[in-house]
């Protein structure tokens, strides 16, 4: 259970009720990250402005790409919430359960292509790290495997929004739905 209150869909009213039926129209189902913001249905508004931006908007990164670098986020801040739900995403991509597993594992041994690579590498590293992204030292090796300036304020993006996203899950105690988070549009 949630450490706080929450108004489930058969519940709400209003505004709230709206919120509830555009998110199910646009996303497939209403997941228990929305559910948590009930109480302030505007952030619920806010958040899924942000997260389709970042998540599904014009960007030189791929959505396999997104999809990737929130699951090594989600593991290094030991968020098996976002990690099963970016998982899964990641799986509609990859179709490959076993290469995901290994991502979380040990992305190193995956043998990815350089952006890839590093990519994974920011990630973790402005995720476990953040004051100490350096650009010789980070920005210079994502130039270097192609990415231009876009692809790397777009990968920051991502990365700082599933940091946000899993302090909020975590701390406020997000259960992951009974289905394990399947049954989302990922296109």
């Amino acid at each position: 259970m949630a450490y706080i209150e929450i108004i489930q869909p058969e519940q709400s009213t209003g505004r709230l009720q709206e919120i509830y039926a555009q998110i199910k129209e646009k996303r497939g189902k209403i997941a228990e990250v929305h559910k948590i913001q009930s109480l302030n249905p505007e952030s619920i508004v806010n958040h899924m402005d942000l997260y389709m931006t970042i998540m599904f908007g014009k960007s030189p990164l791929k959505r396999y790409q997104r999809e990737m670098m929130a699951v090594i986020v989600s593991k290094n801040n030991d968020c098996d919430y976002c990690q099963q739900h970016h998982g899964t995403a990641l799986l509609h991509f990859w179709k490959d359960q076993q290469k995901i597993d290994q991502l979380k594992q040990d992305y190193h041994a995956l043998g990815l292509d350089p952006a890839d690579q590093q990519l994974c590498e920011y990630a973790r590293e402005l995720t476990v790290n953040p004051g100490g992204i350096k650009e010789e030292d980070h920005i210079q090796k994502l130039r270097e495997a192609g990415l231009d300036d876009t692809a790397i304020l777009d990968a920051s993006l991502v990365i700082a929004y599933f940091n946000f996203v899993n302090r909020m899950v975590l701390g406020l105690g997000v259960h992951l739905e009974q289905d394990n988070g399947r049954g989302f549009y990922y296109d």
